[in-house]
């Protein structure tokens, strides 16, 4: 199978050819305007595939550039969709004319809806036409679709992506987003749509799967995607609709609410000048942790007809992130090499791929994806917190996180403290316990106010605080209050212990910067069978304040 991959040397198109370069079965094309960087790239990619260069401008005669390749499958990873000028699909319209297989990786809302046009032209060629294969619509609906099977209704959507800051964005996908940015565009509020502007109107959300270290609460801006106009005709309940991109470090994002401003007021016509400028700074400024992620969160009525809400996160460390949209692609091109016959027509990609498709994929990469379920009402705060993934942790962890209201608990520690007079004033206004050997350890759980309040006795001397879910920015992290204190905590699984992270924190009510938290190590672990627990905490300021580690029972 012949597969000619438009834009292969660029970020995407790249990608997908490194994907399928295993698969001994494909002739890849790799195809763009610069023949020595087709050929430097074919080189680099070769595997069990053959890897071929090609210049091919998709601006050019197409029809003779076919003939010549006779590809049996084309891929548009080329873009900006957004704006292609007067002749947007000239390689939609070449690739049925020459009787071939078309799929892109667009996601410019207004393309991805017209490709529903030539389905009648499509199946006159007896062709497939997929537009959209990427992350949105592909990814976008296969998870909807996962999250809400034989549900009654779906009402509310809302998602978010936020890449790597490291992820390396080719200037064709920065080029897209400025060209829209700052100008209207729809989304669903109260089952009516409205228009906002674009990389301006902004929400907070918290991208974390249950058991991962969760990325920090982030400021998302809403985007111009095939979805808001796709999911309305497909979901004829939807209420609400609005999907976001957060990039980071953060005072990117936060330039850009500025710079759309402009457009919005109309000092400016459009960002797209800026493109240069912004793929610079991008690449300049990569700071940040090198993860990315995404989010999905849906609202409706189950099967049952009981309200319900259900969200998929999804997480991706190092440099695995930019191949999610390329997966669906990958996936068709292997179903062709297995004989699979693909619906002829044109269509966009919502109904084409499975989530099952992505996992697939997921499970051979750093790339981890949990569902946040409605739990149970009378379900622990650990077991909330920790949701899909509370299966997964060790069971003397489980055990005393079940069936907490009124539960004592004993055991012993070993307590140290910090010898800084700052640190013991820290530790004595919090009250945590005195230094000591084999210190005999109780611990009272009492629910209240919707969370729990731990009851510490450390030989008598007293120790409390109150922990339940987070909100707002604290939103999918523990909250633990610390009489005028309140951090955030991960709830991590990781190497068979529950760590407990600190993301953020306030004093008094005051957000506070992160740099000026706390720091340390904590971690619960099972050790011969029984819950064992480890707590340090030190700040750069004073050393150690205080570590405590033992067992309850």
């Amino acid at each position: 199978m012949r597969v000619l991959v438009l834009g292969g040397y660029g970020t995407f198109g790249g990608r997908l050819i490194r994907l399928l370069a295993d698969e001994s079965r494909l002739t890849l094309i790799c195809a763009g305007r610069t023949l020595e960087r087709a050929q430097s790239f074919a080189k680099e990619a070769a595997g069990e595939a053959d890897v071929l260069p090609a210049r091919i401008d998709r601006n050019d005669d197409l029809c003779a550039a076919l003939t010549e390749w006779e590809p049996g499958l084309i891929v548009d990873a080329t873009g900006p969709f957004q704006v292609y000028g007067d002749a947007p699909y000239r390689v939609v319209e070449a690739a049925i004319a020459a009787g071939i297989d078309y799929v892109d990786l667009a996601d410019g809302a207004e393309f991805v809806a017209g490709i529903a046009g030539f389905d009648t032209a499509a199946k006159d060629k007896d062709v497939t036409v997929i537009s959209g294969a990427s992350t949105f619509p592909a990814l976008s609906f296969a998870v909807i679709r996962d999250l809400t099977r034989g549900w009654q209704r779906v009402e509310g959507v809302e998602m978010g992506l936020s890449p790597s800051p490291k992820a390396g964005l080719g200037r064709n996908v920065i080029e897209a987003i400025l060209s829209y940015a700052g100008k209207p565009v729809p989304f669903l509020e109260g089952g009516t749509v409205k228009t906002a502007p674009a990389l301006v109107d902004s929400r907070r959300h918290v991208i974390a799967p249950p058991g991962i270290e969760p990325l920090t609460p982030l400021r998302f801006s809403l985007i111009d995607i095939p979805d808001q106009t796709l999911m309305p005709e497909q979901f004829s309940d939807l209420q609400k609709l609005w999907p976001g991109v957060a990039t980071r470090p953060q005072i990117l994002l936060r330039g850009l609410n500025c710079l759309g401003r402009l457009v919005q007021w109309g000092v400016m016509r459009s960002l797209s000048p800026f493109a240069g400028l912004s793929f610079w700074a991008m690449n300049q400024v990569p700071f940040g942790a090198h993860r990315g992620g995404m989010f999905v969160r849906v609202e409706g009525l189950d099967e049952t007809g009981q309200s319900r809400v259900r969200e998929w996160h999804m997480m991706a460390e190092g440099d695995d992130g930019p191949d999610i949209p390329t997966i669906a692609v990958a996936a068709q091109v292997r179903r062709q090499l297995a004989g699979e016959e693909l619906p002829t027509g044109a269509r966009p990609a919502t109904e084409d791929f499975s989530l099952g498709d992505y996992e697939q994929v997921f499970a051979t990469k750093q790339i981890t994806a949990r569902i946040r379920d409605t739990p149970p009402e009378n379900a622990s705060l650990y077991k909330k917190m920790l949701n899909s993934a509370w299966p997964d942790t060790p069971e003397p962890i489980r055990a005393l996180h079940t069936d907490t209201d009124g539960r004592v608990v004993r055991g012993e520690a070993r307590v140290d403290r910090g010898r800084n007079p700052l640190a013991k004033l820290v530790g004595a206004i919090i009250g945590f316990p005195k230094a000591g050997e084999a210190v005999p350890v109780e611990v009272r759980f009492t629910h209240r106010d919707g969370g729990e309040l731990w009851q510490r006795s450390f030989d008598g001397r007293p120790f409390e605080s109150f922990q339940k879910e987070g909100t707002g920015s604290f939103q999918h992290l523990l909250s633990e209050r610390f009489g005028p204190l309140e951090f955030a905590l991960a709830l991590i699984l990781k190497d068979d212990k529950l760590w407990l992270k600190t993301m953020g924190w306030r004093a008094f009510g005051i957000p506070m910067p992160r740099f000026l938290a706390p720091s340390g190590d904590a971690y619960e672990h099972v050790v011969d069978g029984r819950f064992n627990f480890h707590v340090k905490i030190r700040h750069w300021m004073t050393g150690l304040i205080v570590r405590y580690r033992g067992w309850l029972a």
